[in-house]
C-alpha cells in the first residue's frame, strides 16, 4: 500500500498510542537499513552517515552501529551541532563507536539521513549544504547513497524535488512507500526502491497501488511437491525470431526453461527453423509451421507471442490473439499487430498479458501528456487485460490491482531484456495456473533482481549486463525470492 504522509503519521500514532516505542521502531528500521547495505556490499567498506536533527538520523545512527559490528568503517556527518539533535538520534551518537579501523579498501556508502517526511520545501542551508556534499561524493567518489524513507529534499506526497534534493542509488522507505516515491518527476532522486516493513505498524492492505515485495511474492509460487512432473510445470509455446533476430526466439526460451516451464516449444517459418533448431538451448523444441495459425490446434497452455517476429505476418498474429482459448503474453511486433485495432483486446477468447515498452504503449494508446500511472490507470479501465507497462519504475496490473515493481537498475537498459522478460511471464503462467497478474508482478521482480545480481558480481558492471547474464542468475532471484534474501 502507498501511503501519504499524513497517513503514515497517523499509523505510527496509533502505534505509539498502543505502547509501541518510537526506539524501538529505530531499533528496526536502523537494523533493516545495515541489512540493506551488506546485501548490496558483502565487502565492508566505509559508511558515512548525513543526519538531521529528527529520526531519520537517528534512523542512520543505529545502522551504523550493526555495520561497524560487521567490520565496517563508520563516520558521521551532522547538518546541525550534536545539541540540536532530537533525544533518540543523541542517544545514539554518543553510543556510536567512531574510533577508525584500517582502511582496506572496500565501497564507500553514504546514507541520507537528513530529512523525513515532515519536511517539505526547500532545505535549510546547513541542510542543502550537506545534499550537496553527498552528490558531489555520488559522482566523484563512486559513493553508493541510500535514502532513508525518502531522499532528503523530495517531496513526499507529489514526488517533486526541491532545487537541493539527494539523487539516492537506492531508497530505503520505512514501514510502508510514500505515494511521492513512485511519481515520475521521482524516478532519478529514488532510485531502486526497497521496502523495511516494521512489523508493529498496523497497516491497511489496499488493492491499488502497491509495492512488489520478497515478504508478499515469496508465497505465490510455492515449493513444487515432490511428485511433480513436467506435464504440471506447463506447456509453454513460443513465437518469435525472423531473418537477422533469431536471438529473440533464443532468448525468450532459453528464459522459459530457466523460470521453470516443464515443456518449451518454439514455432517457426521454413525459413529460420533450421536455424533455432541448432541454436536453442538443448531443451527447447523447434517446430516449423507454414502458418502461425496452426498453433491453435497445438496442446500448449500459454503462450508468448511477438518478440522479434517483425510485421511480415500481422493477420496471422491478430487472429491468434483473438483466437487462443488460453492464458497469453502479446509483446513487442504482435503489440504493433494490435495497435491496428485495439478493440480486439475485449474480444479476446482468453485472457491476455500486454508488456509493451513506452513506445509500444504509445502505439496502443497515446500517452497525451498523463502521467505513467495515469497512461496505465487509463489503459485498464478500457481494455479487459493485465498490463505490464515498463520502465524504470515497470507498473504492472488490471483495472482492479496495481503493483510497482522494485528491482531492477540502469544495466537493464539493453537488448533483448524485454524478450526474456517475456519468457519468464510466460513459463510462470504456465505453474500458476494461467494466473497472468501474479505472473506478470513475479516475472518483473525476479527479472530485475537478477539483472541486479549480475552488475553487481565480481568483475562486471551495469555496463557489462546483458540478457543472457539475467537468464543465468534467474535461479538466484527465485532462490532469493524465497528466503527474503
Amino acid at each position: 500500500m502507498l501511503v501519504t504522509c499524513e497517513e503514515m503519521r497517523r499509523i505510527e500514532s496509533e502505534a505509539f498510542s498502543r505502547g509501541v516505542s518510537a526506539e524501538h521502531l529505530m531499533e528496526e528500521a536502523g537494523l533493516g537499513i545495515a541489512r540493506i547495505v551488506r546485501q548490496f556490499h558483502s565487502r565492508p567498506g566505509t559508511c558515512i552517515a548525513y543526519c538531521g536533527k529528527g529520526n531519520n538520523g537517528g534512523d542512520a545512527l543505529v545502522a551504523l552501529r550493526h555495520l561497524r559490528r560487521w567490520g565496517w568503517n563508520v563516520t558521521v556527518e551532522l547538518a546541525y551541532p550534536a545539541e540540536h539533535l532530537a533525544e533518540l538520534p543523541r542517544k545514539h551518537l554518543l553510543a556510536l563507536d567512531l574510533s577508525s579501523r584500517e582502511d582496506f579498501g572496500g565501497p564507500l556508502v553514504l546514507l541520507d539521513g537528513l530529512l523525513g517526511t515532515g519536511v517539505s520545501g526547500e532545505p535549510r542551508p546547513e541542510v542543502a549544504t550537506a545534499i550537496r556534499r553527498m552528490n558531489s561524493l555520488r559522482l566523484s567518489q563512486n559513493a553508493w547513497v541510500l535514502a532513508i524513507d525518502i531522499p532528503s529534499g523530495l517531496n513526499g506526497d507529489t514526488g517533486e524535488p526541491a532545487a537541493a534534493c539527494v539523487q539516492a542509488d537506492l531508497t530505503a522507505t520505512i514501514g510502508a512507500p510514500k505515494r511521492g516515491l513512485t511519481a515520475d518527476a521521482a524516478t532519478n532522486h529514488v532510485g531502486r526502491l526497497a521496502l523495511i516493513p516494521l512489523h508493529d505498524l498496523e497497516i491497511e492492505r489496499a488493492e491499488m497501488p502497491r509495492l512488489s515485495t520478497p515478504e508478499e511474492l515469496k508465497y505465490w509460487l510455492p515449493p513444487r511437491a515432490f511428485d511433480t512432473h513436467k506435464g504440471m510445470c506447463g506447456r509453454v509455446g513460443i513465437l518469435a525470431g525472423s531473418h537477422g533476430m533469431t536471438g529473440a526466439a533464443r532468448l525468450a526460451s532459453a528464459a522459459a526453461v530457466a523460470a521453470g516451464a516443464g515443456l518449451v516449444t518454439v514455432y517457426a517459418h521454413a525459413d529460420i527453423q533450421p536455424v533455432l533448431a541448432t541454436s536453442c538451448v538443448p531443451e527447447v523444441m523447434v517446430k516449423q509451421v507454414a502458418s502461425f495459425r496452426e498453433v491453435l490446434d497445438e496442446p500448449m497452455n500459454v503462450l508468448a507471442v511477438g518478440p522479434g517476429l517483425g510485421r511480415a505476418f500481422d493477420s496471422d498474429i491478430l487472429a491468434l490473439v483473438r483466437e487462443w482459448p488460453h492464458p497469453m503474453v502479446v509483446d513487442a511486433d504482435a503489440l504493433n499487430a494490435v495497435a491496428q485495432d485495439v478493440s480486439l483486446l475485449k474480444a479476446c477468447r482468453g485472457p491476455r498479458l500486454l508488456t509493451p515498452h513506452p513506445g509500444e504503449m504509445e502505439r496502443l494508446f497515446p500517452q497525451a501528456g498523463r502521467s505513467r500511472m495515469d497512461w496505465f490507470r487509463a489503459f485498464t479501465s478500457r481494455h479487459p487485460v493485465t498490463l505490464l507497462l515498463k520502465g524504470a519504475r515497470t507498473i504492472i496490473g488490471d483495472a482492479g490491482t496495481c503493483y510497482y515493481n522494485s528491482t531492477g537498475n540502469p544495466g537493464m537498459a539493453s537488448g533483448g531484456m524485454g524478450d526474456v522478460l517475456t519468457g519468464t511471464c510466460a513459463a510462470l503462467a504456465g505453474q500458476l495456473d494461467g494466473d497472468l497478474l501474479k505472473s506478470a508482478v513475479l516475472g518483473a521482480w525476479v527479472c530485475g533482481r537478477a539483472g541486479e545480481l549480475g552488475a553487481e558480481a565480481p568483475f562486471s558492471s551495469p555496463e557489462k549486463l546483458s540478457a543472457r547474464m539475467v537468464i543465468e542468475l534467474l535461479g538466484a532471484a527465485f532462490s532469493q525470492l524465497r528466503t527474503g534474501y
